[in-house]
């Protein structure tokens, strides 16, 4: 097996779970094996994981990788995702070259399989993201759903992931892609919500925030590996949603931190304006995940949240005061 974006949010979780199902696994980043674990078990925690160093925006840089590996199965979570700045990035452009390049020489390898991290921005949130009449928040489906993209990086994944299907269909390879929702947890970038919230609020600062009232589905990141690894080892074909199926609200979120770091006086609720185009609900409808994959979210919300919290508390060198969870 071959992961791509081995040492990023996703990757560093993804591959001690690979090796601890038997996996034998190659690992490709372009910094190489990291230094030190940032949230993630040690990748080698249960076995060897064999690092490469590459840079798949250079020209034939994945031919030759493949080429040496010769993976059957392959897990391309690479990709530039610098906080903010890369829903309208062009390097979203040469990312969808790049892993066409990928694609191509993993099955000129003899690949069996890949599965392609894909997103909900590429569904069209500006047609489903209303709450209903009925205050049932909509279900973004795989085949039911349109997709749309309105932002570069939703439209370059759709575009990756539309000619990567037909593309398997003449290569004779498998092709998934797994759409993440709202993933969480230990090791996240300072600029995510729960981090971001978090960290302010472990060092008294106050939170402006909205009303919170945006409906969203959060799932932990280690489950959000996990179902990458379930998707690999499965013959599923085509999007799947990668969610935990569950609505929650920002401002839940963001109420469950507080309580967690012992601050809520610190969340300043309605002062600042919700962003432009922010859709109501984003909510994944994950009955193929389920019923096909056979894969469902392991740990709660709760669990997750307090997990993350420590983790940034550590970060900071704070001792949280122990509070009951709900």
């Amino acid at each position: 097996m071959l992961v791509t974006g081995a040492s990023g949010f996703i990757g560093r979780h993804l591959l001690p779970a690979c090796v601890s199902a038997g996996h034998e696994v190659h690992a490709v980043s372009s910094r190489g094996r990291p230094s030190r674990d940032r949230g993630a078990r040690r990748q080698d925690a249960h076995g060897e994981v064999r690092w490469h160093r590459g840079d798949l925006l250079e020209p034939a840089a994945a031919a030759a990788l493949v080429a040496g590996i010769r993976p059957e199965l392959l897990v391309h979570l690479a990709w530039s995702v610098e906080h903010e700045r890369f829903w309208s990035s062009p390097e979203n452009v040469r990312w969808v070259e790049s892993s066409l390049a990928l694609v191509r020489a993993f099955a000129a390898a003899g690949g069996r399989r890949a599965v392609i991290a894909g997103t909900c921005a590429e569904y069209d949130w500006e047609r489903i993201g209303r709450v209903r009449a009925d205050h049932q928040p909509p279900r973004c489906h795989e085949l039911r759903t349109p997709t749309d993209p309105r932002t570069l990086y939703g439209a370059c994944k759709r575009a990756l992931n539309a000619v990567a299907e037909r593309f398997a269909a003449t290569a004779g390879i498998e092709v998934c892609h797994g759409r993440v929702f709202f993933l969480y947890g230990p090791g996240e970038q300072p600029g995510r919500l729960v981090a971001q919230v978090a960290s302010a609020l472990l060092a008294g600062e106050r939170v402006a925030t909205g009303d919170g009232r945006q409906v969203r589905d959060f799932l932990y990141v280690q489950d959000v590996a996990d179902a990458f690894r379930a998707l690999a080892e499965s013959d599923v074909l085509g999007a799947v949603n990668i969610g935990s199926g569950e609505p929650v609200t920002v401002g839940g979120i963001v109420e469950a931190i507080a309580e967690q770091v012992g601050r809520p006086e610190l969340v300043e609720w309605g002062a600042r304006p919700r962003p432009e185009g922010d859709p109501d609900a984003l909510l994944a409808d994950v009955r193929r995940l389920r019923r096909e994959v056979g894969f469902g979210a392991r740990v709660t919300l709760a669990d997750g949240l307090a997990a993350t919290v420590q983790w940034c508390a550590e970060q900071k060198h704070v001792r949280l005061a122990r509070t009951s969870r709900r």
